[in-house]
């Protein structure tokens, strides 16, 4: 039945005309032609990455890195667990030697390529800090085993041994905690199986490479497996747990011409599936792609904090330079002079700057991808701290989107209930139309007996006739009454229309018989979504393309003043730029079909549920479980997200803006002055502090 000829139910056709693309689910199969982000290069904020392995350099140099610590004097004193032997200081030299071109390897081959670029940083410095320490040293050994023994020139092998040994475990950390955000992509890919069951023309089955799968097969999946890629069901019923991949917690029922999404687990019963959707167009790899693109895109404040750490390396340079000057001026001690100079180096490099951002959209896209958001474009993060008015859909936002029956009576003594039920059953069978899947929805769940209807037609404008036993039934709206002069119960169809319901009549024989009034089922949790709304002092606005009555009527059960009914896409998009030309901050809220100029013109498009091609494209956004109580969510994550983030960087600034004049000696008048040990110490422990304050992240 066309939604033409459902007119007699007073709803607008905009809240159906798109039903197939509400029902959760249904929307995942259709996305083959996505392009795919590519989702291999997990670790990625910056190009040392590549630099080795650094967990086995680490433990390595620690074999080299403890005899210079037991051999070697800090700073010319000797500790209490220090000890030498003639020709001790040989094996210090040999042991340094390997060190800083083992150990200091991936610093100096980073540096390299920084310089290359023109685009001094991190690497610079730690390499800048340790050359320095061991060209030093070594100047520090030539001078005290052949020149000039009795000087006594101070070498810096200990403070070289620990810069590096520090620095290689501060990059292990580092490396470690981005590598935690990859893993959310592993465990996606990990979800798809390796093979896959081919099914030929002729029945017969293969076991191929999931690889060598290809759009337009058949596949079958056998009870408890995974689905290897996304498809339509053409034959057996089973239920799916989808939960790993879109976070429905129940099993979903399936059968024929259902869609399916690669990476779920298939129930009891074997299906055939047609594949819809292989490896690099199916659903688990666009969202794969999704999230590894939000990690590696540059946020404004990631940009900030590289500004912040390019004016670091000047500022360090600087500082460095004029404290090795003035300091050679008052003491004359080329020794203590460089001491400070190395210092300065060693404790500016801004390596806990450079993770205070990372780690903390590692750990937020990780946190958002575990609850069904996958934040699309990180400045959305930011744009929300700031939002005044959140614009809503109606229909598959705020609702199911799935008509049910609220309410059916006969008027009818010789007919029950039930039996009105039926009579409008049978006659709505052959329709695929919402209102009329609401319809036989409900005779199934009341285990209703469904006559069989004979010359069933559609009345134009009307409904529905048909014939039951040999009466003449029809299906009408309110409006067959009026142009009949037909008798109705008016105050019960006003209070029925009133909270949201469409409302259809049985006609028997001329007689109004009997009633059916079905309404949108309001989402369970948009009515605390909205309290939240208001809550935090943002605006809810309903748009919508229904008609008005219906429309307030969700709005007033919602707590929503704002509505805007009958709205086509362009009145949607028009309404949101007049709320931004008053200076605020919008978030769009919508299935991303018929919502998608809105959801990119919008400061942050959210599209609710992820399979549609026009929602992954248009989203800044995107509810993987299509409950609206993740907006609330997404507000919280962007809060805490940017919150962390603000602290971070003042992690990562703030102590080389105290450190580096203190390492330059400001304070030597007072006794106060940072060796270069203590430098790297403190240096490594803001990186630490950095790494562990972004794993503090959480949503709740």
């Amino acid at each position: 039945m066309s939604e033409h000829d459902h007119k007699h139910h007073g709803h607008h056709h905009d809240d159906h005309n798109h039903h197939d693309d509400h029902n959760g689910n249904a929307k995942h199969g259709d996305h083959a032609e996505h392009g795919h982000h590519g989702h291999g290069d997990y670790d990625g904020h910056d190009g040392h990455h590549h630099h080795g392995d650094f967990k086995k350099k680490f433990f390595i140099s620690l074999i080299f890195g403890i005899p210079i610590i037991f051999l070697a004097p800090m700073m010319g004193l000797e500790l209490p667990f220090q000890f030498t032997f003639p020709g001790s200081e040989w094996v210090v030299l040999v042991l340094a030697t390997i060190l800083y071109f083992y150990g200091g390897q991936p610093f100096l081959s980073g540096a390299k390529e920084e310089l290359k670029a023109r685009k001094p940083g991190m690497m610079t410095l730690i390499s800048m800090g340790i050359s320095v320490a061991y060209f030093y040293s070594l100047y520090a050994f030539i001078m005290n085993n052949f020149v000039a023994p009795d000087a006594h020139t101070m070498d810096f092998f200990l403070e070289l041994a620990t810069l590096i040994l520090i620095m290689l475990f501060g990059h292990w950390i580092e490396m470690n905690a981005v590598g935690q955000a990859g893993n959310a992509l592993k465990k996606m890919a990990e979800l798809l199986p390796d093979t896959a069951v081919i099914v030929d023309e002729d029945g017969n089955t293969k076991e191929v490479k999931l690889s060598d799968v290809n759009e337009g097969d058949v596949v079958q999946v056998g009870a408890g497996d995974n689905i290897p890629t996304d498809g339509t069901i053409i034959s057996g019923r089973t239920s799916v747990d989808e939960s790993l991949v879109t976070g429905e917690s129940r099993n979903v029922e399936k059968t024929i011409d259902d869609p399916v999404i690669g990476g779920s687990v298939n129930g009891s019963g074997t299906i055939t599936v047609k594949v819809t959707g292989t490896g690099e167009t199916g659903y688990m790899s666009k969202v794969m792609g999704l999230v590894s693109q939000a990690q590696s895109d540059k946020s404004r404040a990631e940009l900030m904090a590289d500004r912040i750490a390019g004016y670091l390396f000047y500022f360090a340079l600087s500082v460095g330079f004029i404290a090795f000057v003035v300091w050679m001026m008052i003491s004359n001690n080329v020794d203590f002079a460089l001491e400070r100079l190395v210092t300065v180096l060693v404790i500016a490099c801004p390596h806990a700057l450079g993770l205070a951002i990372p780690l903390v959209t590692a750990r937020s896209t990780s946190i958002g991808a575990t609850n069904g958001l996958i934040v699309k474009n990180r400045e959305s993060l930011e744009t929300a701290r700031r939002l005044d008015v959140v614009m809503m859909d109606k229909t598959g936002t705020l609702t199911e989107g799935n008509f049910a029956v609220n309410h059916f009576e006969s008027f009818n003594d010789a007919y029950s209930d039930e039996e009105v039920l039926g009579f409008m059953a049978a006659i709505e069978k052959s329709s695929s139309h919402p209102l009329a899947v609401g319809i036989l929805d409900k005779a199934a769940e009341e285990d209703v007996n469904i006559p069989q209807a004979e010359n069933v037609n559609n009345i134009p404008g009307i409904g529905l006739e048909g014939t039951i036993d040999g009466k003449d039934m029809k299906i009408t709206s309110v409006s067959y009454f009026e142009d009949n002069d037909m008798d109705y119960d008016k105050d019960q169809f006003e209070s029925l229309a009133g909270q949201g319901n469409s409302v259809s009549f049985l006609v028997i024989d001329g007689v109004n018989s009997g009633i059916v009034a079905q309404g949108d089922q309001i989402k369970a949790s948009s009515k605390g979504m909205v309290r939240d709304l208001l809550d935090r002092g943002i605006e809810p606005v309903m748009l919508t393309g229904d008609n008005r009555q219906v429309a307030e009527a969700v709005a007033a059960e919602l707590g929503i003043t704002d509505v805007h009914a009958q709205m086509m896409p362009e009145d949607k998009e028009a309404m949101i730029q007049s709320y931004q030309k008053q200076g605020k901050k919008v978030m769009m809220v919508g299935d991303g079909i018929n919502d998608a100029p809105s959801l990119v013109r919008a400061d942050i498009g959210v599209a609710i549920g992820a399979g549609t091609d026009v929602a992954v494209e248009s989203g800044d956004v995107i509810l993987v479980k299509s409950d609206p109580s993740d907006i609330m969510n997404f507000l919280s994550l962007a809060e805490k997200t940017m919150s962390k983030t603000v602290q971070n960087l003042w992690l990562g600034a703030g102590y080389n803006i105290v450190a580096v004049p203190l390492a330059a000696g400001v304070l030597a008048g007072a006794g106060l002055i940072l060796s270069p040990a203590v430098g790297a110490i403190l240096m490594s422990i803001s990186t630490v502090v950095v790494a562990l304050n972004a794993m503090t992240l959480k949503l709740n």
